[in-house]
């Protein structure tokens, strides 16, 4: 099956890009991870409000509350396509790191994301 790739762009056909069922669920996560709540109209509790968090103060408190909250924004949106193992989160100067490790429910494959956003 084809997905909507995202970012939406155009292919070299300059037709909508598409993407497999694997890549189509490592962008699902990115999408969650990188929401804020509140940002989607019709789904105002979409997202994991990463973003918001790494402003506060460093923490190990901070560290495990926020693999939490990634963790079960997560589990709560794409519960039905992933099984989540791990979140790791760190940050390293103006850059924030996270690796998801998941098992696709629908064909019991693990994989790892790894996502960089610059803060």
């Amino acid at each position: 099956m084809m997905n909507i790739d995202y970012p939406f762009h155009l292919d070299s056909q300059l037709r909508t890009a598409v993407t497999g069922n694997n890549d189509h669920i490592r962008d699902l996560i990115e999408q969650v991870l990188f929401t804020a709540p509140g940002e989607r109209v019709n789904r105002p509790t979409f997202g994991s409000g990463l973003m918001q968090l790494v402003f506060a103060p460093n923490s190990d408190a901070l560290a495990a509350a926020t693999q939490l909250t990634v963790q079960s924004a997560l589990q709560q949106w794409l519960g039905e396509l992933i099984q989540v193992a791990s979140v790791r989160i760190s940050s390293e100067n103006s850059t924030l790191r996270i690796e998801v490790q998941y098992v696709v429910r629908s064909t019991q494959q693990p994989h790892v994301a790894q996502f960089e956003r610059a803060i």
